[in-house]
């Protein structure tokens, strides 16, 4: 028979008689180191249990427990092995036919662990505030898209992690991936803004489907928030679709967040006005804004001296999220100092302009009555 045939099986019988020499002679630390280990295993098995008790609970305070209950329900039990028996070989001091071994099968369980729990975590707690900030489920159709990423991402860094812990030069590999993650992110940058954009729509939770949102000229309701743009109907009827990049990018404001509008109103008077109303005007109109519910007066005084007329400004707030009720009690407190001013006889005032002439003796002719002094000359 052929010596290189023979080879194998004569590295195999040395490695099986060391292994037997080696059981034979450490059987007290091989039994402290497996003691050791089966208290490990029974510790990490604990917390595993634990985990999944955590995920069936509720937990209304918080839900980092629950997280955190699911991602430790991710032990695996290969990883729990994978611990006892180095344990085992590193107490015992195992021969390097036998260390090695263990170490590579421990290396490799560990890192992919680590992964199994990074991925967890992160999809849960991205699971989590998707579902808290669009119930609905408008960004689930990023989800999937995230978690290829988040999964090949995390693994693609496990297997680097493993080949350069056994050895092996993985700097062309990176620069490798280094290189053509370039390429793909120039490729497809519009692409993956909009993504991050979503991503930022998701954590953040500047609006929601539903919100009434105004940015540039256009202003309209959330329909859906995707995966690369979103749908807004705008007030007028037709759909607006709008990139998510392009729409963060953007002064938006959100008018479903406001749940106090305060107004600034200026109301023109004429000048034949007397100083006593001109005083009294600011108390009235206090009377009026107060009288109306979920209305409140905060300040009016005479402002300007315009040149057709005499500008109060008046500044009020209404308080409430819905901006038809909002409209609604602003209307009702115009009416009504429509009927105050038309009771007082407070005069509202228009533009008006006056214009001097002459009389053919070259005389000023007076747009008014000239007054009489006290001595009957003019």
């Amino acid at each position: 028979m052929d010596s290189s045939a023979i080879a194998p099986f004569a590295d195999l019988k040395q490695t099986l008689t060391i292994s037997l020499d080696w059981l034979a002679s450490h059987t007290a630390h091989i039994i402290l180191g497996a003691g050791a280990g089966l208290v490990i295993v029974a510790v990490l098995w604990g917390m595993r249990a634990l985990g999944t008790h955590l995920c069936r609970e509720h937990f209304g305070a918080s839900h980092w427990p629950g997280i955190i209950g699911k991602t430790l329900g991710k032990t695996r039990f290969w990883f729990m092995i994978a611990i006892a028996v180095r344990i085992i070989t590193g107490t015992a001091n195992a021969p390097a036919d036998i260390a090695y071994p263990v170490h590579i099968v421990f290396v490799v369980a560990t890192v992919l662990q680590a992964a199994i729990w990074a991925r967890t975590l992160i999809l849960s707690l991205v699971d989590y505030r998707a579902g808290e900030t669009d119930s609905t489920g408008n960004l689930q159709s990023a989800m999937g898209l995230i978690r290829v990423l988040v999964t090949a991402g995390l693994f693609l860094l496990a297997a680097i992690l493993i080949l350069s812990n056994l050895g092996v030069n993985v700097t062309g590999l990176i620069a490798g991936l280094g290189v053509g993650g370039i390429a793909i992110g120039l490729a497809a940058q519009g692409i993956f803004s909009d993504l991050f954009a979503a991503l930022s729509v998701l954590f953040d939770k500047p609006f929601l489907k539903g919100d009434m949102v105004r940015f540039d000229q256009s202003q309209g309701t959330v329909e859906a928030i995707g995966l690369k743009s979103t749908r807004i109907r705008a007030i007028s009827g037709e759909e607006i679709v709008i990139s998510n990049a392009n729409l963060l990018n953007k002064e938006l404001r959100n008018l479903t967040l406001v749940h106090t509008r305060r107004y600034f109103q200026t109301l023109s008077l004429v000048y034949q006005t007397s100083p006593d109303m001109c005083r009294a005007l600011p108390g009235l109109l206090k009377d009026i804004v107060e009288n109306i519910e979920g209305c409140s007066f905060s300040r009016c005084a005479l402002d300007t001296f315009s040149p057709s007329s005499l500008d109060f400004l008046l500044i009020y707030e209404i308080a409430g999220d819905d901006a038809g009720v909002a409209l609604e009690r602003k209307h009702q407190i115009n009416t009504r100092i429509l009927e105050v001013f038309a009771e007082r006889g407070i005069a509202f005032a228009y533009p008006t302009q006056t214009t001097f002439t002459a009389a053919p003796d070259g005389r000023m002719v007076m747009p008014y009555l000239e007054t009489t002094h006290a001595s009957g000359k003019k």
